[in-house]
């Protein structure tokens, strides 16, 4: 049986994405059904974000509290691995996603349970898990939020090794002994301090010549030496050629460039994520199966005025906050346009465009030390061909990051624009550095002039007393 239903708006995926297009629809009394084929609240809530943040918090509070005096001799035994399971498998709602349901029924959005895909213009067709189909006409609008997944690289052996990826690496429920980690990215950082902290014997393995490459260079060497001195191997300029697992249990052995062979108990692959798009449909409107979705600056996809890719699967900016933030322009424009509103609010940080992905783009990598940056960074300014001074000043010289831990260990950077004496991007990273990054990002959205931020005064003793040491040595 076959039922056609009409909304207003249909969201193909139910992710924080999804979720923020239907809030933003309907607050606008526009009728609104997301279709999700897997759990409501998407990869962020249960394989990426939430449960990675359970696992890291009692790595970072235990670092941090063996560096303060009188308390860091009480924290010296290993972390409690069932005790942090448990937390986690709490904030992931055990993998259920009733009060994520609950919550699209509060606002009034219809969910579907199911595989969804375009049906041609206006029209997602959607089989259940119990093989029922309807087919969902949008009067206004399809938005797609269908996320991405990790990528596996396809070398001898690897899909019979049964490797890790990032739902993996944040689901297990037993500590491997050994981990190889393959991969430099957030993921790959992030994995091997948890499991590092578990207890697992952690090697990292990466192709390039660093940790988190997008960062600014000082990011992966101080997260890359604190992993080292926390007990893992980090190696750079290594490849992996192939990978060797024998029958459903035992050792899996990485076989390197040159012949090398090192072995684990789990093999976590972190090389990148790859688009959700190869059986949405897309063919059916002229688009390529399996491909990212281009959008423009409003996230409507160029030649099709009625569909809308929001998220990761836009490849625009690979973060939830991005995502969720991309939904609330998305979800602006279309309530604009059904409401007959013939001109939008396009330009440069207008309401119905996407700046701050390319502008002011916030990323925090929750590590030990934690990494935090806003912006463009030095490289991505002189590629741009714009005139900048890069300020750095040594985290540890700040007081308050004396009095938060003894030894503390960071740095600062701040990107300024030399001709319009604005700050352009902003790295922090040391112990606590993630809650310095939204004062950086406030800067870099309104593009607070020098001379404005000379008379923003940070409380003193705290670690934000650096972005005074930082306007000082730009100042002279």
């Amino acid at each position: 049986m076959t039922e056609a239903v009409e909304y207003d708006v249909v969201v193909l995926g139910g992710g924080p994405a999804g979720e923020n297009v239907a809030d933003r629809t309907r607050a606008a009394g526009l009728s609104t059904a997301v279709v999700e084929s897997e759990l409501v609240g998407g990869e962020c809530s249960y394989w990426a974000c939430v449960p990675s943040k359970a696992l890291l918090r009692p790595a970072l509070a235990r670092a941090d509290a063996r560096r303060v005096p009188g308390l860091a001799g009480a924290v010296q035994g290993p972390l409690d691995a069932a005790a942090v399971f448990a937390h986690r498998d709490y904030w992931t709602g055990d993998w259920k996603d009733e009060g994520q349901i609950d919550w699209l029924d509060s606002i009034g959005a219809h969910v579907y349970r199911g595989h969804g895909q375009l049906y041609g213009v206006r029209k997602v067709a959607v089989t259940s898990p119990e093989g029922e189909h309807h087919v969902l006409t949008a009067k206004h609008a399809v938005v797609v939020a269908t996320g991405t997944r990790a990528l596996v690289p396809d070398l001898p052996g690897m899909a019979g090794a049964r490797p890790w990826t990032s739902r993996e690496a944040t689901s297990a429920r037993e500590v491997p002994g050994r981990l190889l980690i393959v991969g430099g990215s957030v993921v790959a950082a992030e994995m091997a301090t948890a499991w590092q902290a578990l207890g697992s014997q952690v090697t990292v393995l990466v192709r390039g010549s660093r940790l988190l490459p997008r960062m600014e260079p000082f990011a992966g060497a101080l997260v890359a030496d604190a992993l080292r001195e926390a007990g893992a191997v980090v190696r750079t300029g290594v490849s992996v050629e192939s990978v060797v697992r024998d029958g459903s249990t035992g050792p899996v052995t990485v076989v390197l460039e040159g012949g090398e062979t090192l072995e684990g108990d789990e093999l976590l692959v972190a090389t990148g994520r790859s688009p959700r798009t190869e059986d949405i449909g897309l063919d059916t409107v002229g688009l390529t199966a399996g491909e990212w979705i281009g959008v423009d600056d409003g996230c409507r996809v160029p030649g099709h005025d009625w569909l809308y890719a929001v998220g990761d699967v836009n490849h625009r900016a690979l973060l939830t906050h991005q995502g969720k933030y991309q939904a609330r322009i998305a979800g602006a424009a279309i309530a604009a346009r059904a409401a007959g509103d013939a001109a939008l609010d396009t330009g440069r940080w207008g309401a119905h465009v996407a700046t701050a992905d390319t502008q002011a783009l916030p990323q925090v990598v929750f590590t030990d030390p934690e990494a935090a940056a806003v912006g463009l960074s030095l490289a991505d300014a002189e590629r741009a061909g714009l005139r900048v001074r890069a300020v750095d000043y040594d985290l540890g010289k700040v007081s308050g990051a004396g009095l938060y831990a003894d030894g503390y260990r960071g740095r600062a950077r701040m990107i300024v624009d030399l001709d319009r004496e604005i700050v352009l991007g902003a790295t922090f990273v040391g112990p606590g550095a993630a809650e310095l990054l939204h004062a950086a990002t406030i800067a870099v959205a309104a593009e607070v002039p020098i001379e404005r931020l000379w008379h923003a005064v940070p409380a003193y003793p705290t670690i934000s007393e650096v972005w005074l040491r930082l306007l000082e040595t730009y100042r002279g």
